[in-house]
């Protein structure tokens, strides 16, 4: 049988641009992985890591008319959004570089022998080590930052990890021409083609969250298929771990102080935060509780006026195009649901943004209303009116682990008066990036960045944006007793390479 093609799409028309390749079989993707894995020596210098770092990040900037125009034909995201989506790629390749050379990743602690202590202490070493072979899930709605040589590749490539990419089929052209890109860069410091490895097809993915090489994997997408992988991982006669995004309703709470305040500019903002991208942004907020009365009708109108004014916009492909459409559809026919401003189909192939109304008594009752506390991406909303807090209070107890949970208070309450912190401490369980007055779209690349959160968020407790993304693809190890000949030059008393680290309980820097 011969193997399935696998074409580039223009979203706009829905028509085929050209064959980009075919689906790997799975003896490609075992012939992918093993390249990979014979990589690994080629990356264990971490000088030599970030040189290559580095060198992608000015390699993708020299190519960047061409990917760009790529990416745009592919996913209609427009070239302003893609040029600074690559902007923020190559930073981050950078970032990572700069992680790598500095070192305090590798968490190294010394512990010298200590025969007074209860029980006696050994010589004890302790650092941090890649993990093997990493494969990486592409994203379709950031095809820079969340694809082939995106955050999770990124990350992998800086702990030392070779990756294998199943490439996301919304953009499968950028995907091959990115990684001539990366290979390009690895080859400059004579690392092997193989360190960064590219597959396509449905069912390549399934082969190589179950390759017995690959040593963890990392996703970003849907549930439904985030799951899948998530169970095949552990299911393996060696399970590895499965690092997933798999989706986020993103819930926001408007004081009734903060309406009255403010109403029509929260109401302008959350307007452009849930049509950013055509509300195809992971952190869009997706339920916002505003308060019942006439300080949240002033936010409603101020919310229809400024929806009623967004263009009708192209999804990243038609089969999301569709599941939006079917999704809104569900969701406007359940009881009580109202919409000020009706989404749907704006043409042939786009989408109008709109929004619904429901009480939040309604989603207290569980039943078919759970629909609405369910992640519908695409640009909609959903605005639960509630009549006092206790009732804001308890839709939130009912809401699954999301990325980001957003609080609008007034500035008395800002300023820690009339239950402030106390709104702040319940929002803090539900998800792992809290906002305060602000909108969730829009993820920022830094040390403190936290992009994760409670299941099924993501499936574990690390983040994919910011340094600590690199802690996915590492584990430690302890030698004990080891003679200082044999020792790795992280864990040498003399410190060789300048480590920061911590030594009989002291940072050394």
């Amino acid at each position: 049988m011969a193997a399935a093609p696998v074409w580039s799409v223009d979203p706009r028309t829905g028509k085929q641009r050209e064959q980009v390749a075919v689906e790997a079989t799975a003896q490609e993707v075992d012939e992918v992985v093993r390249a990979a894995h014979a990589a690994r020596a080629s990356l264990a210098d971490r000088t030599v890591r970030a040189a290559f770092l580095r060198t992608a990040a000015e390699q993708l900037e020299a190519a960047r008319d061409g990917l760009v125009e790529t990416a745009d034909a592919e996913t209609a995201l427009g070239p302003v959004r893609l040029t600074g989506e690559l902007a923020r790629t190559c930073f981050q390749l950078r970032a990572f570089a700069d992680i790598v050379e500095e070192g305090a990743f590798l968490d190294v602690v010394i512990n010298h022998p200590d025969a007074t202590a209860t029980p006696p202490i050994p010589d004890l070493r302790r650092l941090k080590v890649p993990l093997g072979v990493v494969a990486v899930y592409a994203a379709s709605n950031f095809p820079f930052a969340f694809s082939v040589a995106g955050g999770d590749t990124a990350s992998a490539l800086a702990a030392g990890c070779p990756v294998v990419v199943k490439s996301h089929p919304g953009h499968p052209a950028l995907s091959e021409l990115v990684a001539k890109v990366l290979r390009r860069a690895a080859a400059a410091h004579g690392i092997p083609a193989g360190v960064l490895g590219l597959v396509h097809g449905f069912e390549a993915g399934v082969e190589l969250v179950t390759h017995p090489l690959v040593a963890a994997a990392g996703f970003t997408g849907s549930v439904r298929g985030g799951r899948a992988l998530f169970d095949a991982a552990a299911a393996r006669p060696v399970p590895i771990p499965f690092h997933g995004e798999l989706g986020s309703l993103n819930p926001v709470l408007v004081t009734r102080a903060a309406a009255a305040e403010r109403a029509e500019a929260i109401g302008a903002g959350l307007a452009g935060s849930m049509t950013l991208g055509v509300g195809q942004f992971c952190t869009k907020p997706g339920l916002v509780l505003v308060p019942a009365g006439a300080a949240g009708d002033r936010l409603v109108k101020s919310l229809t006026d400024a929806v009623s004014n967004t263009d009708p916009g192209v999804m990243l492909d038609h089969r999301m195009r569709d599941n939006f459409l079917k999704g809104v559809t569900e969701r406007t026919a359940l009881d009580g649901v109202e919409s000020p401003v009706t989404p749907g189909a704006g043409g042939e192939h786009t989408v109008s943004a709109g929004f619904l109304t429901v009480s939040a008594r309604r989603l207290l009752a569980g039943g078919e209303h759970d629909l609405l506390i369910e992640e519908c991406f695409g640009p909609v909303t959903v605005l639960a009116r509630y009549e006092d807090r206790a009732e804001a209070e308890a839709v939130l107890s009912r809401l699954p682990g999301n990325l980001t949970a957003t609080v609008h208070l007034s500035a008395e309450e800002a300023a820690g008066e009339d239950g402030g912190a106390e709104l702040l401490a319940a929002l803090t369980p539900l998800a792992g990036r809290i906002l305060v007055n602000g909108w969730p779209t829009g993820v920022a690349v830094c040390h403190a960045q936290h992009h994760g959160g409670p299941y099924p968020a993501t499936t574990s407790p690390h983040t994919s944006v910011g340094g600590t993304a690199i802690e996915r693809w590492l584990r430690p190890v302890t030698y004990q007793n080891a003679p200082e000949a044999l020792l790795p030059p992280e864990l040498r008393d003399d410190n060789p390479l300048g480590l920061p680290r911590r030594v009989d309980g002291r940072l050394e820097r």
